[in-house]
């Protein structure tokens, strides 16, 4: 069937001519010259072997089969039209969010409320994955991962840099006589000591050969979790300044050392399929993330720009 039809662009032409009954007024909503209009027009004509209008002093009308072909073809561009505006609707009109545990939890589910006050007419949908779950960067719209790069064809931004000192309850740091020095720290039960970061930041601690095997395994997957068992008194947890900033400050957490380490290559990043760069929700959710991040004095690492996989 599909191969018997006109060209496309003929039927477009003939679409408009038959509303506007007018070559000139076509082409403006086309964006084509009056000539290009009556070319497609007369192309389709051929192609069906009758004429579609009847050219008169300063005006032009339908014939009888035009008439009928316009009513048809009508009625199949406004039902298409339609389907187009009915999908972008709902395109645009939910979010969905696939965000590491940590970052869900901690910094984006308090604050979504303020996003959703600045565009109402968009529902958002938070699908936090777990702590051992690799992210499938096809659950949502976008995708908020830690020390996960996105697969080809997605751009990325980084968002905060992975930083991570010990924390630990003042009341447990109390029991333990006080944490004046890092190897005061091992006096103290060890959350998740098969964290990489432990032994990143005893080293630069200058404690590089730490054995941290005598600890109980009790792996956690996700700082909020860590920092609600350090929060508890049950230990002393390794965790990123930046997501337990109230912690820090109503004094549920305390710091014992200036020293923060880093390790360059890994970060909290937000990601997207390339072909929806100029998807409206992606681009405000985009620049909102961007701001309330600099609101706190967050340098995003590379600015704004998206990198590509």
């Amino acid at each position: 069937m599909s191969a018997s039809l006109p060209p496309l662009p003929a039927v477009r032409a003939f679409d408009a001519v038959s509303r506007h009954l007018s070559f000139t007024k076509a082409g403006d909503e086309l964006g084509m010259t009056q000539a290009a209009v009556s070319y497609q027009i007369k192309l389709l004509e051929e192609k069906l072997g009758f004429s579609l209008f009847e050219r008169k002093p300063r005006k032009i009308e339908l014939t009888p089969r035009g008439q009928q072909l316009a009513d048809g073809v009508t009625d199949a561009f406004d039902r298409l039209r339609g389907t187009f505006h009915d999908v972008q609707e709902a395109e645009s009109s939910e979010l969905v969010i696939s965000s590491n545990t940590t970052f869900a939890v901690t910094w984006l589910s308090s604050r979504l409320f303020e996003f959703q006050i600045q565009n109402p007419t968009i529902a958002v949908r938070l699908v936090p994955f777990g702590p051992w779950e690799k992210p499938a960067f096809t659950d949502g719209d976008l995708t908020i991962t830690a020390c996960y790069q996105p697969p080809k064809g997605c751009y990325y931004h980084q968002l905060i840099q992975a930083e991570f000192t010990p924390m630990v309850s003042p009341l447990l740091a109390e029991k333990l006589g006080g944490i004046h020095e890092p190897a005061d720290l091992l006096k103290a039960p060890i959350i998740d000591p098969e964290d990489h970061w432990w032994q990143t930041w005893f080293a630069d601690a200058g404690l590089p050969d730490v054995d941290l095997s005598q600890n109980p395994s009790s792996r956690m997957g996700s700082q909020a979790l860590e920092a609600n068992r350090a929060i508890a008194g049950q230990g002393v947890a390794i965790l990123t300044p930046y997501f337990v900033r109230d912690a820090l400050a109503n004094g549920q957490l305390i710091q014992p050392f200036e020293l923060v380490s880093r390790i360059e290559s890994e970060s909290w990043n937000l990601s997207y399929p390339m072909q929806s760069k100029n998807s409206r929700k992606i681009r405000l959710f985009r620049d909102w993330l961007f701001s309330e991040l600099e609101k706190d004095g967050r340098k995003l690492p590379f600015g704004r720009e998206a990198e590509t996989v």
